[in-house]
């Protein structure tokens, strides 16, 4: 069988997780699939935990210090990739059992999707499920980009491993944007889906973990610039919403951006933020609710969250 997909891997001290990444790829004896790891860390650790997988996965490891950035690694592994499809997988994420079987189906059967996304558990520090993250689509091969960038405007809903996108695409859209240091996937996924279909599998095939040294929740401090990177992607495609729900669209994802930013300052305790957050969502109505609670997923996002901190102050 031939190479099919190629893993990439930013990696930057990430010893507490990667072995635990790496394990959770199937041996891969057909040759399917080959991992790029590139690490940027100052401790040799992940060297030897990447060769000690080396006998059954085809793994690629450059250690390159002077590369810090995640997205200009992942951009730099995926000019790398010799397989006609990329998946990423950070350091403290997983992939499910089944998932090469199914992103394999996915390929053959949706040959011409420039996107392919999936369900996702939650998972705690420990890798124990805290809750399952779906996108708002329902499974089908035949998503018009258009429906999915309507949705997408107003939250980022795709859990960053579950993705799998034509190295091609990737490059015509030139990647992610290393501007960006929360929202590059955000921008990523909005470029691609303007190209074609998007094909979704609504059952969950990684799981994205949260933990307390995670880069969302070190970055999020700074709420001004967490908010200012949200709001970046979502003028850049305001535009690109039409139609008759193009106007209320807008509106709920500026809503979706002011709200996220406020969640983020309440977690990090600001007083009176949670009040304020509620009363942008009262603002939206009975008419604009609906769409904000499908699209932004927020109960889906919020209680595992909540879940861990319950979990780690016990």
């Amino acid at each position: 069988m031939s190479l099919r997909l190629s893993v990439v891997m930013p990696l930057h001290e990430g010893q507490a997780y990667f072995d635990a990444a790496l394990s959770s790829l199937p041996d891969d004896q057909s040759g399917l699939l080959e991992v790029i790891v590139l690490d940027s860390g100052k401790r040799s650790d992940c060297a030897a935990i990447a060769l000690a997988h080396s006998g059954r996965l085809t793994i690629r490891y450059q250690h390159c210090p002077d590369v810090p950035s995640w997205t200009e690694k992942t951009n730099i592994a995926v000019r790398m990739a010799r397989a006609t499809h990329v998946a990423m997988l950070h350091q403290d994420d997983l992939w499910l059992p089944d998932r090469l079987d199914a992103v394999i189906r996915a390929l053959d059967t949706a040959s011409d999707a420039v996107l392919f996304l999936t369900a996702a558990y939650i998972v705690d520090e420990d890798g124990r499920r805290l809750g399952m993250w779906r996108c708002p689509l329902t499974a089908r091969a035949d998503w018009d980009g258009a429906s999915v960038v309507e949705r997408l405007l107003v939250q980022n809903f795709v859990a960053l491993p579950s993705v799998v996108m034509p190295r091609d695409i990737w490059l015509r859209t030139g990647g992610l944007d290393e501007g960006l240091w929360y929202t590059p996937d955000w921008d990523l996924y909005m470029k691609a889906a303007m190209l074609g279909p998007v094909h979704y599998i609504a059952e969950p095939t990684v799981g994205f973990r949260i933990h307390s040294g995670s880069q969302t929740m070190q970055g999020s401090r700074s709420h001004a610039d967490f908010r200012a990177q949200m709001e970046m992607v979502m003028n850049r495609y305001a535009d690109r919403v039409h139609g008759a729900q193009a106007s209320a669209v807008r509106r709920v994802a500026a809503a979706s951006v002011r709200i996220n930013g406020l969640l983020a300052e309440a977690m990090h305790g600001r007083k009176g933020a949670l009040a304020i957050a509620l009363v942008e969502l009262l603002r939206l109505g009975p008419l604009h609710m609906p769409r904000y609670f499908r699209d932004s997923r927020i109960v889906e996002r919020v209680l595992p969250r909540l879940r861990a901190r319950l979990r780690s102050a016990t």
